[in-house]
């Protein structure tokens, strides 16, 4: 890992100002310790574990605002910790830890529910850039107030309840996959490029893999195309688009 200060203290609160929560999960006791001192140079609450029972005491107790969490733990590996996460935190952004050559963990990951991940040897100023994107969303999301619903065809997305429907059936998502489907809808018909949505969704440089626009959208397509006329629609050079499907288009 590589071991770089963050630039300059940047505190990450809540909506109510109160420090963000942040749970820290690995094996590596040195690793759990130095995240901890970074986020809490941050302003952040910290607590930490270093395995998948001792996350889950954490979690219950914590009540973490965002987790992260390494792959491998002595009692249990991070999917399964990241599974029972989300059926006890839905909503808690997660950023997954991963090896380097580790790509199957990373994409296995991802659709397990994680919102974003870093590989080793990364740097402090990385993980807190990840998670500052996450709580940021999170927390926006969180707060925004009035007319929460956007509609586009049978597709419905309420912004405070985090509630996304389609045709009636209700459909889960992560944190970053809400943020991208968002971000679709309150631009119908539009096509928003890679890099457009890489600033929005992402809100940082992410060293050229804009193939993780790709990913997420292919994630989307699972869950919101699935069996039914296509929504999320690629130009081929420019980007991504959604819009109401049509009834004589071929399900996914």
């Amino acid at each position: 890992m590589t071991i770089t200060s963050p630039r300059g203290r940047t505190d990450m609160l809540r909506p109510d100002g109160s420090p963000v929560r942040v749970l820290v999960v690995d094996d590596e006791t040195s690793l759990t310790e130095l995240l901890s001192m970074a986020l809490r140079y941050e302003g952040c609450e910290v607590r930490s574990a270093n395995s998948g029972a001792g996350a889950m005491s954490a979690a219950r107790d914590f009540r973490p605002d965002a987790v992260v969490l390494g792959a491998m733990l002595p009692d249990m590996d991070g999917l399964a910790v990241l599974g029972r996460l989300r059926r006890e935190l839905p909503r808690v952004p997660t950023l997954f830890l991963a090896g380097k050559d580790a790509v199957e963990n990373r994409i296995v990951g991802l659709t397990a529910g994680g919102d974003d991940f870093v590989t080793k040897p990364f740097s402090l100023e990385e993980i807190v850039a990840r998670l500052r994107g996450l709580i940021r969303r999170s927390c926006a999301t969180a707060a925004r107030g009035g007319d929460s619903l956007l509609v586009v065809g049978d597709l419905t997305l309420d912004e405070d309840s985090h509630d996304v429907a389609r045709g009636g059936q209700s459909i889960h998502l992560t944190a970053t996959e809400f943020e991208l489907l968002r971000f679709l809808m309150r631009n119908p018909r539009r096509v928003l490029s890679k890099a457009q949505i890489l600033d929005r969704v992402w809100s940082y440089d992410f060293g050229g893999r804009a193939n993780v626009v790709e990913l997420y959208i292919s994630y989307l397509r699972r869950k919101i195309d699935a069996g039914r006329p296509p929504m999320i629609h690629t130009r081929r050079g420019a980007g991504y688009l959604i819009k109401p499907g049509e009834p004589g288009d071929a399900p996914r």
